[in-house]
């Protein structure tokens, strides 16, 4: 690593006035409205950013279309070395894009640094890879007729990255694309923006080429208009979502009618089965981790304990014990993106109260404004909210099982599919259990939040499809064949 790597840093952008404008043709764009960002733990303002109307849109669609044939002819060895200099620039600048996460996302240091690693990981696996996209040279049944399959990239790419990981997610969203030769228009989340600008400058000053890589926002009241227009153009060839399961509904939608590809990574409402046989010392540590990591805002958290009746009890002491130890009272509560989260995790909390589920440790008034300490609920019934929406918040559900056909039944009794744990000393079961359950991931023995660059990431049912990972490279090739008389 070089000390003498020039460092980015928004200072100028963050001066009297205090905006950050959009990113297009690697140049600060302007726009003519803007829209604010506070920081969630304190409810400072944080600065203004810029917010992309539909001419704004274009202007990025067009950068892109412009850089695609250079992009894509570029050799390997070229893309791999900007990727390379770019994980090298993370590091360099970790203190300062660590800053902007938790400055606008309220995150922990701890959260702030696991997501810079874990991205830096990701950069450095896509630029690993590029060298072993190859196609293949079949043998016609034809004489005198050979032919060739080839791989190539897409064209433009839409990236939609949201906010509670933006640099895990805003990076893989968008270095796979970009490994396989395709351009990008990055749309940041509202809420963390300067996460996304920081990322993109980052590449930019590791030689990604101008308009390779652009960055669009804008304010919440605009993203239907902006997005539909985004998905609509014929510049765009394929799209990746990550957030919500509602929002990735109407993407695939959009998507669908222009007849695009689209990869969805969407919520979660994930199960730890809890077997008699587990390491209950084990299984409470992990799935406090699991349930509370950034207050729950994940979307492989942990929602629902499948605990068999056999060791509920003692499992229910042990696991009280774990959450005490993550997040202990004398220390200040997790925050949440914004007080109507906190506020709709009580809403449903108390929904589920009301229709007799017991809280069994925390608070429900233990949120105030942005900030909420875990709450653990046992008696979760079909009938509430509790058990069917994901809170993506501080909270977890017991729920006694009896057999392994019950606990398939309710690890399945959802729409999403994302991710899942199964605790138990027997493979042979567990892998039983690993079979049937309908999602993404089956983690045995360990917690739901698990991602790395070796495995593909992604889900099934309303969790979404198509793979993030370790298979990244290839949703961003498409395939052609070649026939020629020899």
């Amino acid at each position: 690593m070089s000390s003498t790597t020039p460092t980015v840093s928004l200072e100028k952008d963050l001066s009297t006035p205090t905006t950050i404008h959009l990113l297009v043709n690697n140049q600060p764009h302007q726009t003519s409205s803007t829209f604010p960002v506070h920081n969630p733990a304190t409810g400072d303002f944080v600065h203004h950013f810029g917010s992309a109307a539909i001419d704004d849109a274009d202007a990025a669609l067009a950068a892109a279309h412009k850089a695609f044939p250079a992009w894509r002819d570029t050799k390997p060895i070229k893309r791999r070395n900007i990727l390379l200099k770019a994980a090298e620039l993370m590091e360099v600048r970790r203190d300062e894009l660590a800053g902007y996460m938790m400055s606008e996302t309220g995150a922990s240091t701890a959260w702030a640094n696991f997501n810079l690693g874990l991205a830096s990981e990701i950069l450095r696996d896509a630029a690993a890879r590029i060298s072993s996209i190859q196609g293949s040279i079949p043998t016609p049944e034809g004489e005198g007729i050979s032919g060739m399959i080839c791989k190539e990239p897409y064209g433009v790419i839409l990236a939609i990255a949201p906010w509670n990981a933006p640099f895990i997610l805003g990076m893989r969203s968008i270095v796979y694309p970009l490994a396989a030769g395709n351009t990008a228009l990055l749309k940041a989340s509202e809420l963390a923006p300067a996460c996304s600008h920081a990322l993109v400058r980052i590449f930019h000053d590791a030689g990604l080429p101008d308009g390779v890589l652009n960055l669009l926002a804008h304010k919440p009241a605009d993203a239907a208009e902006v997005t539909k227009h985004l998905i609509d153009s014929p510049i765009v060839k394929k799209i990746n979502f990550t957030g919500s399961t509602n929002v990735g509904r109407i993407i695939g939608e959009l998507a669908g009618r222009n007849l695009k590809p689209v990869l969805l990574e969407l919520g979660g409402k994930n199960p730890a089965i809890i077997w008699e046989d587990a390491d209950l010392e084990l299984a409470a540590k992990e799935c406090a981790v699991g349930a509370f990591l950034n207050s729950g805002q994940i979307c492989m958290s942990t929602d629902r304990l499948l605990v068999h009746e056999k060791v509920v009890d003692e499992f229910e002491k042990l696991f009280k014990a774990a959450v005490a130890a993550f997040a202990p009272e004398d220390k200040e509560p997790g925050v949440l993106i914004n007080k109507q989260s906190v506020e709709k995790t009580k809403r449903i909390l108390r929904d589920a109260v009301s229709k007799g589920a017991t809280i069994i440790y925390g608070d429900i008034e233990s949120g105030v404004d942005a900030k909420m300490r875990p709450v653990v609920v046992k008696g979760t019934t079909r009938e509430m909210d509790l058990y069917h929406q994901e809170t993506f918040g501080p909270t977890v559900s017991i729920i006694v099982i009896k057999s392994e056909e019950e606990a398939v039944e309710l690890a399945n009794d959802t729409e999403y599919g994302l991710t899942s744990s199964v605790f138990t000393e027997d493979l042979r079961r567990a892998l039983r259990f690993a079979k049937n359950i309908e999602s993404g991931a089956v983690h045995i023995n360990g917690m739901t939040v698990h991602d790395e660059t070796a495995l593909p990431h992604g889900g099934m049912k309303g969790s979404g499809y198509g793979r993030f990972g370790s298979v990244g490279l290839e949703e961003w090739l498409r395939l052609k064949t070649i026939t020629y008389r020899d």
